[in-house]
């Protein structure tokens, strides 16, 4: 059970990976597609391009370093791996709390959507940390839980596109109401997942 949760971690964001790099550094770089269905118009296109670029590139960090640290395998059999792989993840989402809020503040769907971007990203921004406090503190328990929540938020924009194309597609909401309800719904998703894989023991 708990193998398999690993290789479907792995694979998810693995894949989730190259769709996010390949569609805006590949596809539509300059955000053309994203950038039409807005509700207001940018202050700063410029700054925006710039900053939606380090969200997006931190982002792939954390999505390529997060599976590695929480497979309970590697970290018994390389500690020092682990260590160096949490630290460049943990500097990932760090160095994405900036971003992250700026380009909140021109969310599709207005400031209910800006709410919740900022939301997610102080859940981010604090699950992390605590779990780095923990594990200097030498709690290993509490901080592999930490660790595994911000683990899981770390698919939050996976789990935007999901409920977007559900509740704009299949349920024909406006684009920006199902963009506000992904929003919302992506890191109460998320936290709900990891508290379950929590439950169950699986990363611990």
């Amino acid at each position: 059970m708990k193998k398999n949760i690993w290789i479907i971690s792995l694979i998810v964001s693995f894949m989730w990976v190259m769709h996010t790099f390949s569609k805006n550094f590949m596809v539509d770089p300059t955000f053309q597609d994203f950038l039409a269905k807005k509700d207001g118009v940018l202050t700063n296109e410029s700054l925006w391009m710039i900053m939606i670029r380090l969200h997006i590139i931190c982002a792939i960090i954390s999505l390529i370093t997060g599976p590695l640290g929480v497979i309970k395998k590697l970290r018994i059999n390389s500690i020092q791996f682990h260590r160096w792989n949490g630290r460049v993840y943990a500097l990932s989402i760090l160095l994405n709390f900036i971003p992250g809020v700026y380009v909140s503040f021109f969310a599709t769907g207005g400031w209910l959507s800006t709410i919740g971007f900022l939301v997610l990203n102080t859940l981010w921004f604090g699950t992390t940390i605590l779990g780095y406090i923990n594990i200097r503190r030498k709690n290993v328990i509490q901080h592999s839980s930490w660790m595994s929540r911000s683990f899981f938020l770390a698919f939050a924009n996976m789990f935007i596109y999901i409920i977007v194309a559900i509740s704009h597609n299949a349920l024909q909401f406006s684009y920006g109401t199902s963009y506000t309800i992904a929003v919302w719904l992506c890191w109460v998703i998320s936290l709900c997942m990891a508290e379950t894989m929590i439950r169950k023991k699986v990363f611990i």
